[in-house]
């Protein structure tokens, strides 16, 4: 792989972004795949005739940008990029959007039970504190690489049929249209970076206390005066990335 690489010092191109740049293209054209190896920063140093400064920083960007992970005492491997989601921008539903990017999702049903509380829930969904919870527990994954863990409150007087949904399967959006004919139209976000805690670390197989996106959503029917859903998601922060489209 290192041999692939040439270094043009007479261009007034960085040479530090010349590798960033040449090591992007051999990881977009799968030259190098995710869990390789890279040599130690010596050999390219050896190789490449640059300071180990220059490697570094070409290395560092690619680490803060997903595509590089360092590991202390094994090595710097190859990552999988980061998933661009447009979660932000647009509500349609995970798997639709995951086959858009020609990408295999599935989902991993946790937990489908009737319940109490959380208050909150309760809140968000504006029924009263005593009322019972449809709660739905789902770690969806694409390529069979967890992506994000997502806990979804429902009323269940309003809803009980949906106990009855296989939603490994089944799109929550779709069976709320197909067993009580709500249309999901419209939800309200809210965003913020919070550290892992053990479970959800686990479940999206990163270390305890690494930065994951947070997101809660409360998503509305056309021409319903009461909240459809509440949800919490937790994304990993080192395979996805968000983009939204903003106009004037």
């Amino acid at each position: 792989m290192i041999h692939e690489i040439t270094l043009d010092k007479n261009v007034p191109v960085p040479l530090y972004y010349q590798l960033k740049r040449q090591m992007l293209s051999l990881i977009e054209t799968a030259r190098l795949r995710e869990g390789d190896i890279l040599p130690p920063e010596s050999e390219f140093c050896a190789f490449l005739g640059v300071s180990r400064p220059t490697i570094r920083q070409a290395f560092n960007e690619l680490v803060a940008e997903g595509y590089l992970n360092r590991y202390k005492g094994r090595g710097t491997f190859v990552s999988m990029p980061k998933v661009e989601e447009r979660f932000l921008s647009k509500l349609e539903t995970f798997n639709d959007e995951m086959l858009a990017k020609r990408m295999t999702p599935s989902t991993q049903v946790l937990a489908l039970e009737k319940k109490m509380g959380p208050h909150e829930a309760n809140e968000r969904l504006i029924i009263p504190l005593d009322s019972p919870l449809i709660y739905l527990s789902r770690l969806r994954s694409a390529n069979g690489v967890p992506l994000v863990y997502v806990e979804t409150y429902l009323s269940f007087d309003r809803f009980p049929r949906l106990m009855d949904v296989d939603f490994n399967d089944k799109s929550l959006y779709d069976s709320l249209m197909e067993l009580y004919h709500v249309h999901v139209s419209h939800a309200l976000r809210e965003i913020e970076a919070i550290n892992a805690r053990r479970k959800e670390a686990e479940l999206l197989n990163i270390a305890p206390n690494k930065a994951v996106t947070l997101v809660k959503t409360i998503s509305y029917g056309d021409n319903m005066p009461y909240p459809v859903e509440f949800s919490v998601a937790r994304y990993s922060g080192e395979l996805n990335k968000f983009t939204v489209d903003i106009h004037r």
